[in-house]
């Protein structure tokens, strides 16, 4: 979604650029984000609250093929006791 339409800067590129570390004052100076009307300020400072590493999330994807078995670990009832 565009956050800064004068700009045309996307929530994507807000959070990536937090995830990388960077303060919202260094995002602003970066991607020129709420320097003109200054309409999407409180927008892109939620994006950027949201994504902080100061406030780190676990992203936790379940993908059936890593969840296999692999033929480098063996079956639990083929293990000597």
């Amino acid at each position: 979604m565009i956050v800064c339409v004068c700009r045309r800067v996307s929530d994507r590129e807000i959070a990536r650029h937090a995830r990388a570390g960077m303060s919202f004052d260094d995002i602003q100076f970066e991607l020129g984000v709420a320097t003109q009307c200054g309409q999407c300020e409180c927008s892109a400072r939620a994006v950027v609250d949201q994504c902080a590493c100061s406030n780190p999330v676990a992203a936790l994807t379940c993908e059936t093929s890593a969840l296999k078995e692999s033929r480098e670990w063996p079956q639990s009832s083929s293990v000597a006791a």
